[in-house]
């Protein structure tokens, strides 16, 4: 039987979950195995606004809107379940308007494509061309950040799910819940104050006091998590937050470990970058990495958009972490030495806690041989494996996390597996930023006029990382991702 295209599949068990959408979980999560929501293949009619289309009327449409929702509304799963509800995409159109203007009430501002800018300043410090370095920016964007991508996404299948009657009322009542330090609090308060959503934020005691003021100035209900000594192990806002979601709360959430179709909403971006990059392609995007559904949903929307030919190959995929937490690149390491290992290859990743230029080195060499080594049902393998068995390679951080890049601290990388995916797909491999290249990506990134945090230039200290270890090909165009404005 085919499953309807509003159908969502675990990615780590195969388990399908047909609409209604809540609770945005696979029923068997929360056993040994990794369990994520996701959409498997772009819809068979879906149209992108450049190239592999198949209906160049619609495309001429299109190609002047600005507002990302509307733009790739085709590919996105609100509007699936809204056609699949009776609503007409006119309909549709107008219910993302009139919910991207509550936005712009609240924010100042609602959604549009953000800018993808050639930076040659930046492009010098990594020793590339002129023209090597491009830059996406998101810290003019709604609430400053990428977050508010994802939890639009949400908001809009919230809506849609109400006008269709997919939920009741009860469900439109129930509160909405948040773990955050920052960012992804103060987009879910935007979002959630324009769709008149109470909402349950859960902080740690080390939060922005302006961040603090702002989110209680919209509304949010805050409650501050101190770690416990009685608390297992992991964040405890996480921990807080999977309580009140237990006790009837919804997950807006950017863990898609919580609700899969946080990654929907944002791969939006990916679908821009695409486009954006279309003319001078990039051989190898940074994204800084906490939770990991920014990686995840930039590269899933990288993936759809070269399956319908906007462009010929995906970049290389590094993902970014500081040295003060790097659960994601321990997690790639045990997979890849495995994977190697049942290869009988010659070069095996940094062990779990190296880093510096010779970790770098070392899984760049490991990252290299498995792509053109490891078969496509060998690296299924070695994923299913992992998610079969989640604490065999992701795991909560020992010790308490610390760096300057304070936004990308999450004691787990939620999403971690699909991140991973995408690296031995596109034969990328993760990074470990020292504290130092941290500092400097940030001196740099505000030096070059943006008002970026030291979070959201976390991606620039990935390719400063790799230039330092004499890992980047200097005819090489790469990609960067400023998202996180300084507050």
């Amino acid at each position: 039987m085919t499953a309807p295209e509003t159908a969502l599949r675990c990615t780590g068990c195969g388990a399908l979950a047909t609409p209604p959408p809540l609770p945005f979980r696979c029923a068997a999560a929360g056993d040994r195995g990794d369990h994520v929501l996701a959409r498997s293949a772009p819809p068979p009619d879906a149209v992108m606004p450049t190239g592999g289309t198949r209906d160049e009327t619609l495309n001429e449409k299109l190609a002047d809107e600005p507002n990302p929702f509307i733009r790739y509304r085709q590919l996105g799963y609100p509007w699936q379940l809204a056609r699949a509800g009776g609503m007409t995409d006119e309909q549709y159109r107008a219910l993302v308007r009139e919910l991207d203007a509550a936005v712009a009430e609240v924010d100042g501002h609602g959604f549009v494509v953000t800018p993808y800018l050639n930076v040659p300043a930046l492009a010098q410090s990594l020793g590339l061309a002129a023209d090597g370095l491009w830059l996406k920016d998101e810290t003019t964007h709604v609430a400053g950040s990428h977050k508010a991508r994802h939890l639009f996404g949400l908001a809009l299948t919230l809506a849609v799910a109400a006008r269709t009657k997919v939920t009741d009322d009860e469900d439109a009542q129930r509160p909405l819940a948040i773990a955050s330090c920052g960012n992804a609090a103060l987009a879910a308060a935007v979002v959630a104050r324009a769709a008149r959503r109470r909402l349950l934020v859960f902080v740690p005691p080390w939060a922005d006091a302006p961040v603090v003021d702002r989110l209680t100035r919209l509304g949010a209900e805050l409650t501050v998590c101190p770690r416990q000594p009685a608390d297992p192990a992991g964040d405890p806002c996480h921990h807080r937050f999977r309580a009140a979601v237990a006790a009837g709360a919804l997950p807006f959430s950017c863990q898609g470990s919580d609700n899969g179709l946080t990654i929907d909403g944002g791969m939006t971006l990916g679908f821009e970058l695409a486009e954006q990059s279309r003319a001078a392609p990039v051989a190898r995007l940074f994204v800084q990495v906490g939770g990991g559904a920014l990686a995840s949903a930039v590269a899933q929307g990288l993936a759809w958009a070269s399956e319908l030919g906007v462009i010929v190959r995906r970049p290389a995929l590094h993902p970014v972490q500081a040295e003060g937490c790097f659960p994601l690149i321990r997690a790639w390491r045990r997979i890849c030495r495995a994977l190697v290992a049942e290869l009988g290859g010659p070069a095996a990743p940094a062990e779990d806690l190296a880093s510096g230029p010779s970790a770098a080195r070392a899984d760049a060499a490991a990252a290299r041989w498995l792509s053109t080594h490891a078969s496509a049902q060998a690296l299924e393998g070695a994923l299913s494996r992992a998610a079969a068995e989640r604490a065999s390679a992701m795991w909560p951080w020992e010790t308490e996390p610390h760096s300057a890049a304070s936004g990308i601290l999450d004691d787990e990388t939620y999403d971690y597996l699909a991140v991973v995916r995408a690296t031995l797909e596109t034969g990328g491999w993760p990074v470990v930023a020292a504290e130092a290249t941290v500092l400097e990506a940030h001196r740099l990134g505000t030096r070059a006029s943006f008002a970026v945090s030291a979070t959201g230039t976390a991606g620039l200290a990935g390719a400063l990382t790799l230039a330092q270890a004499d890992l980047l090909d200097r005819s090489e165009r790469v990609a960067v991702m400023f998202t996180g404005v300084a507050r």
